[in-house]
Protein backbone atom coordinates (compact mmCIF):
# COMPACT_ATOMS: atom_id res chain seq x y z
CA UNK A 1 0.00 0.00 0.00
CA UNK A 2 2.96 2.25 0.59
CA UNK A 3 4.79 1.68 -2.38
CA UNK A 4 1.60 2.79 -3.90
CA UNK A 5 1.13 5.92 -2.25
CA UNK A 6 4.94 6.52 -2.93
CA UNK A 7 4.53 5.80 -7.17
CA UNK A 8 1.34 8.42 -6.62
CA UNK A 9 3.66 11.05 -5.47
CA UNK A 10 6.41 10.60 -7.38
CA UNK A 11 3.91 10.96 -10.82
CA UNK A 12 2.01 14.09 -9.29
CA UNK A 13 5.80 15.64 -8.30
CA UNK A 14 6.88 14.87 -12.09
CA UNK A 15 3.81 16.09 -13.46
CA UNK A 16 4.14 19.52 -11.64
CA UNK A 17 7.43 19.89 -12.30
CA UNK A 18 7.03 19.35 -16.03
CA UNK A 19 3.80 21.32 -15.81
CA UNK A 20 6.29 24.07 -14.26
CA UNK A 21 8.84 23.90 -17.40
CA UNK A 22 6.54 23.68 -19.83
CA UNK A 23 4.26 26.93 -18.70
CA UNK A 24 7.73 28.60 -18.42
CA UNK A 25 8.73 27.41 -21.72
CA UNK A 26 5.67 28.99 -23.54
CA UNK A 27 6.49 32.02 -21.98
CA UNK A 28 10.11 32.54 -22.26
CA UNK A 29 9.65 31.40 -25.65
CA UNK A 30 6.29 33.23 -27.12
CA UNK A 31 6.39 34.25 -30.68
CA UNK A 32 5.03 37.83 -30.92
CA UNK A 33 2.23 38.43 -33.30
CA UNK A 34 2.57 41.65 -35.94
CA UNK A 35 -0.12 43.79 -34.35
CA UNK A 36 -0.53 45.54 -37.93
CA UNK A 37 -1.58 42.09 -39.35
CA UNK A 38 -4.11 41.91 -36.51
CA UNK A 39 -5.96 45.75 -37.28
CA UNK A 40 -5.91 44.79 -41.20
CA UNK A 41 -7.39 41.30 -40.78
CA UNK A 42 -9.94 42.63 -39.01
CA UNK A 43 -10.34 45.45 -41.55
CA UNK A 44 -11.20 42.59 -43.94
CA UNK A 45 -14.55 41.21 -44.27
CA UNK A 46 -13.50 37.69 -43.20
CA UNK A 47 -15.10 35.94 -46.11
CA UNK A 48 -12.55 33.27 -47.02
CA UNK A 49 -13.74 33.11 -50.35
CA UNK A 50 -9.54 33.27 -52.17
CA UNK A 51 -10.59 35.79 -54.54
CA UNK A 52 -7.89 37.87 -53.61
CA UNK A 53 -5.45 35.07 -54.57
CA UNK A 54 -5.10 34.02 -51.03
CA UNK A 55 -6.32 31.11 -49.11
CA UNK A 56 -8.33 33.32 -46.58
CA UNK A 57 -8.66 37.20 -45.03
CA UNK A 58 -5.99 36.61 -42.95
CA UNK A 59 -2.69 35.45 -45.35
CA UNK A 60 -3.73 38.69 -47.52
CA UNK A 61 -3.76 40.50 -44.47
CA UNK A 62 -0.29 39.09 -44.11
CA UNK A 63 0.56 39.96 -47.43
CA UNK A 64 -0.74 43.51 -47.43
CA UNK A 65 1.59 43.76 -44.34
CA UNK A 66 4.16 42.53 -46.32
CA UNK A 67 3.67 45.28 -49.29
CA UNK A 68 0.97 43.31 -50.74
CA UNK A 69 -1.38 46.11 -53.12
CA UNK A 70 -4.55 46.76 -50.99
CA UNK A 71 -7.28 46.52 -53.88
CA UNK A 72 -7.45 42.77 -54.29
CA UNK A 73 -10.57 42.44 -52.27
CA UNK A 74 -14.05 41.89 -53.65
CA UNK A 75 -16.35 41.65 -50.67
CA UNK A 76 -14.62 44.33 -48.89
CA UNK A 77 -15.01 46.64 -52.16
CA UNK A 78 -14.01 50.29 -52.05
CA UNK A 79 -14.97 50.69 -48.21
CA UNK A 80 -12.58 47.82 -47.33
CA UNK A 81 -9.67 49.67 -49.68
CA UNK A 82 -10.67 53.08 -47.91
CA UNK A 83 -10.18 51.75 -44.53
CA UNK A 84 -6.88 50.02 -45.08
CA UNK A 85 -5.75 53.02 -46.77
CA UNK A 86 -6.79 55.25 -43.99
CA UNK A 87 -4.77 52.55 -41.54
CA UNK A 88 -1.54 51.98 -43.59
CA UNK A 89 -1.82 55.80 -44.82
CA UNK A 90 -1.61 55.45 -48.43
CA UNK A 91 -3.70 55.84 -51.43
CA UNK A 92 -6.47 54.40 -52.14
CA UNK A 93 -6.82 52.66 -55.72
CA UNK A 94 -9.74 51.25 -57.50
CA UNK A 95 -10.54 47.05 -57.05
CA UNK A 96 -8.41 45.32 -59.41
CA UNK A 97 -11.09 43.94 -61.49
CA UNK A 98 -8.72 41.28 -62.31
CA UNK A 99 -10.16 39.44 -58.85
CA UNK A 100 -13.58 40.26 -59.21
CA UNK A 101 -16.04 43.01 -58.91
CA UNK A 102 -17.63 44.46 -55.52
CA UNK A 103 -20.97 42.92 -55.92
CA UNK A 104 -24.36 43.22 -52.95
CA UNK A 105 -23.91 40.96 -49.79
CA UNK A 106 -25.10 37.65 -51.10
CA UNK A 107 -25.88 34.22 -49.40
CA UNK A 108 -25.92 31.09 -51.06
CA UNK A 109 -29.54 29.19 -51.53
CA UNK A 110 -30.22 25.72 -52.20
CA UNK A 111 -32.77 24.21 -53.88
CA UNK A 112 -33.52 21.34 -51.66
CA UNK A 113 -35.97 19.18 -53.78
CA UNK A 114 -32.63 19.22 -56.26
CA UNK A 115 -30.24 18.27 -53.65
CA UNK A 116 -28.48 14.69 -54.12
CA UNK A 117 -26.72 14.99 -50.86
CA UNK A 118 -23.26 14.28 -52.74
CA UNK A 119 -21.78 16.80 -49.63
CA UNK A 120 -19.46 18.69 -52.30
CA UNK A 121 -20.64 21.76 -51.37
CA UNK A 122 -20.52 20.84 -47.44
CA UNK A 123 -16.58 20.23 -48.74
CA UNK A 124 -16.11 23.74 -50.24
CA UNK A 125 -17.24 26.16 -47.53
CA UNK A 126 -14.78 27.69 -45.67
CA UNK A 127 -16.89 29.01 -42.94
CA UNK A 128 -18.87 25.46 -42.46
CA UNK A 129 -22.43 27.37 -43.28
CA UNK A 130 -23.56 24.26 -45.42
CA UNK A 131 -25.95 21.85 -43.25
CA UNK A 132 -26.65 18.60 -43.95
CA UNK A 133 -25.04 14.77 -44.58
CA UNK A 134 -24.35 12.55 -47.19
CA UNK A 135 -27.27 10.98 -49.56
CA UNK A 136 -29.56 13.80 -47.69
CA UNK A 137 -30.29 17.04 -48.38
CA UNK A 138 -28.31 19.87 -47.15
CA UNK A 139 -29.38 23.70 -46.24
CA UNK A 140 -27.47 27.08 -45.76
CA UNK A 141 -27.05 27.99 -42.73
CA UNK A 142 -28.02 32.09 -44.05
CA UNK A 143 -26.57 33.87 -40.74
CA UNK A 144 -23.15 31.86 -41.32
CA UNK A 145 -22.83 32.22 -44.91
CA UNK A 146 -20.16 34.75 -46.14
CA UNK A 147 -21.58 34.64 -50.23
CA UNK A 148 -17.70 33.40 -51.51
CA UNK A 149 -19.74 31.27 -54.07
CA UNK A 150 -17.09 28.91 -53.01
CA UNK A 151 -20.05 26.09 -53.13
CA UNK A 152 -21.66 26.83 -56.41
CA UNK A 153 -18.93 25.24 -58.65
CA UNK A 154 -18.71 21.85 -57.19
CA UNK A 155 -21.96 21.44 -56.99
CA UNK A 156 -22.64 18.16 -59.91
CA UNK A 157 -26.76 19.29 -60.26
CA UNK A 158 -26.66 22.92 -59.98
CA UNK A 159 -28.90 23.33 -57.32
CA UNK A 160 -27.07 26.31 -55.88
CA UNK A 161 -28.17 29.58 -56.15
CA UNK A 162 -26.43 32.88 -54.97
CA UNK A 163 -29.27 35.25 -53.74
CA UNK A 164 -28.45 39.07 -52.89
CA UNK A 165 -30.06 39.58 -49.63
CA UNK A 166 -32.05 42.32 -49.27
CA UNK A 167 -31.54 45.43 -46.14
CA UNK A 168 -33.69 44.71 -43.29
CA UNK A 169 -33.72 45.09 -39.30
CA UNK A 170 -30.83 42.99 -38.46
CA UNK A 171 -28.15 44.31 -41.81
CA UNK A 172 -29.75 47.94 -42.11
CA UNK A 173 -27.23 50.59 -41.43
CA UNK A 174 -27.06 54.28 -40.65
CA UNK A 175 -25.08 56.19 -43.47
CA UNK A 176 -23.03 59.09 -41.65
CA UNK A 177 -24.24 62.43 -43.15
CA UNK A 178 -21.68 64.20 -45.45
CA UNK A 179 -20.61 67.28 -43.65
CA UNK A 180 -20.76 70.60 -45.73
CA UNK A 181 -20.13 73.78 -44.29
CA UNK A 182 -22.53 76.59 -45.45
CA UNK A 183 -21.37 80.19 -45.35
CA UNK A 184 -24.16 82.64 -44.06
CA UNK A 185 -23.70 86.64 -43.59
CA UNK A 186 -23.19 85.95 -39.80
CA UNK A 187 -21.53 82.74 -39.06
CA UNK A 188 -20.37 79.56 -41.14
CA UNK A 189 -22.81 76.52 -39.45
CA UNK A 190 -22.48 72.83 -40.31
CA UNK A 191 -25.02 70.94 -42.16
Amino acid sequence: MTSILIAVAVLLLLAVLFGGLLGFAAERFRVEGNPIVDEIDALLPQTQCGQCGFPGCRPYAEAIADGEAINKCPPGGETTIKALADLLDVEPQPLDAEHGIEQAKRVAVIREDECIGCTKCIQACPVDAILGSAKHMHTVIESECTGCDLCVEPCPVDCIDMVTLESDIRTWTWAPPASKIIATDRQEVRA
